[in-house]
């Protein structure tokens, strides 16, 4: 075993990711698949950059997927509410995703959580 390992500031992330997967599996939490939980960062990062991404994009991220099953997962998030789907006024062509408050509360409670582990650590 190395010193890192006994390290606060160095088990900061583990412990974070520790508790990020506690509360995912609450009953109570929402539970996403790792594959749906990284297609579901994409898109809020996507907006949280002030850019929403489109279906053809979602679709085209092929490191998570199929566009098939990229498809299927998008359906999913939309259906336990983590996404919106909408249509530019200008444009009826594309759809675009966005997390929906659902999303944006819950990324903003494992910010907190990012906090106090981060806080405890040092």
């Amino acid at each position: 075993m190395s010193s890192n390992q006994n390290s606060n500031t160095d088990n900061t992330y583990l412990r974070f990711l520790q508790l990020a997967k506690a509360i995912q599996n609450l009953p109570d939490g929402q539970i996403l698949d790792a594959n749906e939980n990284a297609l579901l960062e994409a898109i809020a990062l996507r907006w949280f950059e002030q850019k929403s991404m489109t279906v053809r994009e979602a679709i085209g991220l092929s490191e998570l997927g199929s566009p098939a099953t990229l498809h299927k997962r998008i359906t999913r998030l939309r259906s336990k509410g983590m996404v919106e789907a909408f249509n530019q006024p200008d444009d009826k062509r594309a759809k675009y995703l966005i997390p929906t408050e659902k999303t944006l509360a819950m990324f903003n409670d494992f910010g907190k959580k990012i906090v106090v582990v981060a806080s405890s650590a040092t």
